[in-house]
């Protein structure tokens, strides 16, 4: 619960946190089993925006850096984490955004290729298939990427409506093919 998030002695130092990942591309977090240091006032909004205490994070390189090391763990939440430290943090909805979408042909294959807000590049299939699901205080379609162990892309109204406009009936569904594979967007 954000309203009762306690701060700590190790999750007081942004810089120090940054400071401990190091390479290219999303470490291995899930190999890590740091100690829980507690809840660090970091919370990202449904649109992608991450805010700390309040305020947005306006520097992008800090907020990709910060995504590398997300993982969301078996009791259902956020974590910072790195192999001395393990922070907890609010995600509104999905913890990342797809806003931008290509098509690729592959050997007559149709690719679908998302981009997410903080840069990474993600081709529709097995790796990363799309699921629609419906929200339910709302009523409408929540489509979502999967990005990697467990991390999610909500795919924002604009991309959505582009693969709406490349839907094909199958069956009962209105879905995309990609990779190979057929992707429903919902049942007619």
């Amino acid at each position: 619960d954000s309203k009762n998030a306690r701060k700590t002695d190790c999750s007081g130092d942004l810089r120090k946190l940054a400071g401990s990942i190091r390479g290219n591309g999303p470490p291995p977090v899930h190999l890590w089993n740091p100690s829980f240091c507690g809840d660090i006032n970091i919370l990202i909004k449904r649109d992608g925006n991450w805010f700390h205490e309040g305020s947005l994070i306006r520097r992008q390189n800090m907020v990709r850096l910060f995504s590398t090391i997300l993982r969301l763990d078996d009791d259902g939440h956020y974590y910072l984490v790195t192999p001395v430290e393990k922070l907890r943090i609010q995600v509104e909805d999905c913890p990342f955004v797809v806003n931008q979408m290509d098509i690729e042909l592959i050997h007559g294959k149709q690719i679908i290729v998302f981009k997410t807000n903080v840069n990474e590049v993600l081709k529709v299939g097995a790796e990363h298939p799309i699921c629609v699901s419906e929200k339910i205080l709302r009523g409408e379609p929540h489509p979502v990427v999967h990005v990697r162990d467990g991390l999610d892309a909500l795919i924002n109204r604009a991309v959505f409506y582009r693969l709406v406009e490349l839907a094909v009936l199958e069956s009962d569904e209105i879905g995309v093919w990609s990779s190979g594979r057929f992707y429903s967007l919902g049942k007619i």
